[in-house]
Order: structure tokens, then C-alpha cells, then sequence
């Protein structure tokens, strides 16, 4: 009882975030997302319909920004994890005279507001921005490549904001992965690579799957970078919600919307936690 009256205090604190910023904001949203919006009139009273739920269903623009949402976020997260991993592989297993500078280069950006990175992709991607313009100089192209305002702007610059998170997390995981277990493999003839596929990656697939999870379930909340790389014509989720909140003045899509998008989080979140569990126990 001792330790559990001590685990609860240690726990309140988190719990109380939680519940405050978490919790009793989903809440309220409910009782809003079910009313009826009526234009030029505000909210009407006492109204009930599931018209909110229904169009994110029915309605061809919003099952795409919904399609649009989640392939960005698949897509993100495949390339966070192909690029992220040979980077904490050389971080943790490579020649430590780098790994410093290597684990910098890693959290260097994360010291950086999320605007002023954002502004530096619309430096190098704009249509005579750096990379175009190198491109140009050097013959490569003749005219600009568009890489704003479409999935190729917002796919870049999501995957270097959140390809750190994907380190850190790929790095913890590496570090968990006992060195006699490989070298035990090495000693009974098998090759590197042979080792890595069979032994390092089943063992780190703990990290590859928390790791996936986050950078998908921040993702496809961004806000700030799809609206900036994106522009107003490239919707997704966050921006859509943002638009009906603060432009069409449409709380009760809007609430509808953010419930929506909370639930999936929510259900990726215990997934993966079931995913976890359940590779751990076959470990």
C-alpha cells in the first residue's frame, strides 16, 4: 500500500497535465461537435445532429484531406526510419571519434523554432530558391521544379523536423541491444549482414515501433509546416480544423473534426502499445 500511495503522488503531477490539458478539452469539444452550424447565424441552440461526423465520411473533399492526412504521415514515417536508422547505427556502433559530432548534427535542429526551420525550406525550395537555382546553373533543369505548395514540400520539411525524434528513439533502442548476442551470432559464421537482419533488427524493432508511432502521430497534427510549405490550397487535417475554427467561424466541424483526429491518435497510440507488449513477450 506504501508503494502504491508513493506511486500515485509521483503520478499525480502528470495526471493532473493530463486530465487539464488533455482530457477536459476533448470533453468540451463533444457537446459542440454534435450541434448544427448555421451560416451567418452561429451555432443553433438546443440543435443535435451527426451531419459533423457523417460529412468526414461521406463528403469527397474531406475523405481526401483525411486520405491526404494519413498517407503524409505513412509517408513521413518511412522516410524518418530509412534515413534515421543508419544514422543511430553510426551513432551508436560507429567510430566514436564521430559519434559526438554525429549526435550534434542530430539535435542541433531541435534547438531551433519550429517557424524559423520551416522558413529556411521555403529559402531552399521556392521556385527560385537554392535549390532550383543551383539546379539551373548547373543544366540539370531548365525551369523550376515546383517542391512547394504540394506533398513534396510538406513531406520534406515534416521529415527533417521530426527525424530526430526518430534517432533519439532508434539510438535508445540500439544501445538496449546486448553486444555478446551479436557477437555470438558473428562467432557461429554468420556474415554482417546476416547478423544485422536476424539479430539487431528483431531486437530493436521495439524502438523502430515507438519511434514510427511518434513521428506518425505528430505528423499528422502539424500544423504550423503544412501551412507554411503547403500553402492555403494544400489542406490537411490540421489546417483544415485550423480554417474551420478560425476562418469559416464552423466550431462544431471544427470540434468534429479535432474529436476525429484525437481518436485516431488515441487508438494508434494503444495499437502500438498492444504491438509492443506483444513483441516483447515472443522476445
Amino acid at each position: 500500500m506504501s508503494q502504491m500511495r508513493t506511486g500515485l503522488l509521483l503520478f499525480s503531477p502528470l495526471l493532473l497535465v493530463l486530465v487539464g490539458a488533455f482530457v477536459i478539452p476533448l470533453i468540451l469539444l463533444a457537446p459542440t461537435s454534435f450541434q448544427e452550424y448555421q451560416p451567418g447565424a452561429g451555432i443553433a441552440a438546443g440543435s443535435f445532429t451527426l451531419e459533423n461526423y457523417i460529412r468526414i465520411v461521406a463528403d469527397d473533399y474531406y475523405r481526401e484531406v483525411v486520405v491526404r492526412t494519413l498517407g503524409l504521415g505513412v509517408a513521413v514515417t518511412l522516410a524518418c526510419l530509412l534515413l534515421g536508422y543508419p544514422v543511430a547505427y553510426l551513432i551508436v556502433r560507429g567510430n566514436p571519434r564521430w559519434r559526438l559530432a554525429l549526435t550534434l548534427l542530430v539535435i542541433f535542429p531541435l534547438m531551433l523554432n519550429l517557424v524559423v526551420r520551416s522558413f529556411g525550406w521555403i529559402v531552399l525550395l521556392t521556385n527560385r530558391g537554392v535549390v532550383n537555382n543551383l539546379l539551373i546553373d548547373l543544366g540539370v533543369i531548365e525551369t523550376p521544379l515546383k517542391l512547394m505548395f504540394n506533398l513534396t514540400g510538406v513531406m520534406i520539411g515534416l521529415t527533417h523536423i521530426y527525424l530526430p525524434f526518430m534517432v533519439l528513439m532508434l539510438v535508445a533502442a540500439l544501445q538496449n541491444v546486448p553486444r555478446d548476442v551479436e557477437s555470438a551470432a558473428a562467432t557461429l559464421g554468420s556474415s554482417r549482414l546476416h547478423v544485422f537482419r536476424a539479430v539487431t533488427l528483431p531486437l530493436t524493432a521495439p524502438g523502430i515501433i515507438a519511434g514510427s508511432i511518434l513521428v506518425f502521430v505528430l505528423t499528422i497534427s502539424a500544423l504550423v509546416t503544412p501551412r507554411m510549405l503547403g500553402g492555403p490550397t494544400y489542406q490537411v487535417m490540421a489546417t483544415l480544423i485550423y480554417d474551420e475554427y478560425m476562418q469559416l467561424l464552423d466550431w462544431p466541424s471544427g470540434s468534429a473534426l479535432s474529436f476525429s483526429l484525437a481518436l485516431v491518435t488515441i487508438l494508434i497510440i494503444w495499437m502500438s502499445s498492444r504491438m509492443t507488449k506483444r513483441w516483447a513477450g515472443l522476445a
